[in-house]
């Protein structure tokens, strides 16, 4: 903990009015990182980025690679998009002592000689709003995180990527994937990977079967929103229902780590208030909704969807459409189902050696399979 705060005040001496001046990806500070696995090394850092209105904000990120010599050209990259931890500054993933246990595939990226990025995405671990599901912001995240991973020599990190991203990341990847070439045209992207991306952000905010999960999840999507584009939470429940999306959203998820009774008991409060209540038709949410549904431009590169058919979050018949909707667009699809008894939060980790395969053979060049008229 005393390294990661050590790290952390190092990296705070980093100004705004340096990412101001930086080009995106432009690597703003780095400091290594303590608990790396066996056989790698490890930083976190802040670098450049933009927002989806072009404005320039920094973003922070860890970077893990091998800690032998890359080969000629740069190691191969892959940028990891994580699931939701909160929409407050706080819930920074990289701020956590169990970044490395908690982060998916990270172990067995770096194993296979990747160098691994992990953005932050921005206002986690910097004072900006979080945009929770702003796809276009997330999406440029992720491309800054490989341009800084790129900048930052010790990691020997190569232009050609992959992007793996897990729920609120699933969509985050999915949104890099449209975004990638009229971003980051000097970047190379080779497939997009997404387990249990919400992608009809109406029928995922509404569709879930967990009542309590999608209240919460509304909370961070309201709150987040409320701040980002200045949406009014007084349109959306009963009066009162703003300022309990308000408290709501303070909290950040840990993993195996039950709720406080005051967080149940709001996400009680926050059912009753939204019961009724269609995101789909309240302005200004439902085009807000709509505005961040992946699937609006071509996918970039071919596609690996992994989902759980037991996951209460996020449902299977949204995902199955948004894949046959890819389909439909020519693009290469594989679509892999599970039954674990995981179901949501673990959808990456019960995914990733055939995750990882499915990366590989793209890196190799290999023809990407497609599973479209099968799904």
């Amino acid at each position: 903990m005393r390294h990661l705060a050590l790290s952390a005040a190092l990296l705070a001496t980093a100004t705004g009015a340096i990412a101001q001046a930086a080009a995106p990806g432009a690597l703003i500070a780095s400091a290594p990182m303590a608990g790396a696995p066996a056989g790698t090394h490890a930083w976190r850092i802040r670098y450049a980025s933009t927002d989806d209105r072009g404005r320039p904000e920094e973003v922070t990120a860890v970077v893990v690679a091998p800690d032998r010599p890359p080969p000629p050209g740069g190691r191969r990259v892959i940028a990891w998009a994580h699931g939701a931890w909160g929409v407050v500054e706080t819930c920074a993933p990289s701020l956590s002592p169990k970044f490395f246990e908690v982060t998916p595939g990270v172990k067995e990226a770096v194993a296979r000689g990747y160098a691994f990025v992990a953005t932050d995405y921005p206002g986690l671990g910097t004072p900006q709003p979080h945009p929770f599901l702003v796809g276009v912001s997330a999406a440029h995240a992720v491309l800054d995180s490989v341009r800084a991973a790129r900048n930052l020599s010790q990691a020997g990190a190569g232009t050609a990527f992959a992007v793996w991203g897990e729920s609120q990341g699933g969509h985050a990847s999915l949104f890099t994937g449209e975004q990638a070439r009229g971003y980051a045209p000097e970047l190379r992207l080779v497939g997009v990977a997404a387990a249990a991306p919400p992608t009809d952000l109406v029928a995922n905010l509404t569709g879930g079967t967990d009542p309590s999960v999608r209240a919460f999840l509304t909370s961070f999507a309201a709150y987040s929103w409320s701040r980002h584009y200045s949406a009014d939470l007084n349109t959306l429940g009963r009066p009162g229902t703003g300022r309990l999306i308000g408290r709501l959203a303070q909290n950040c998820l840990t993993l195996g780590k039950a709720p406080k009774l005051g967080t149940v008991l709001g996400i009680l409060a926050l059912r009753r208030d939204l019961k009724g209540v269609d995101l789909g038709r309240i302005q200004p949410w439902a085009r807000l909704a709509r505005l961040n549904s992946a699937g609006q431009n071509a996918p970039g590169a071919p596609l690996f969807i992994a989902q759980n058919g037991k996951d209460a979050i996020v449902a299977v018949s949204v995902t199955q459409a948004f894949a046959r909707r890819a389909c439909a667009r020519g693009a290469r699809v594989v679509y892999h189902p599970m039954a674990t008894s995981g179901g949501h939060v673990t959808s990456a980790r019960d995914s990733t050696t055939a995750t990882l395969d499915w990366i590989g053979a793209r890196f190799a060049g290999k023809p990407a399979p497609s599973d479209c008229g099968r799904i």
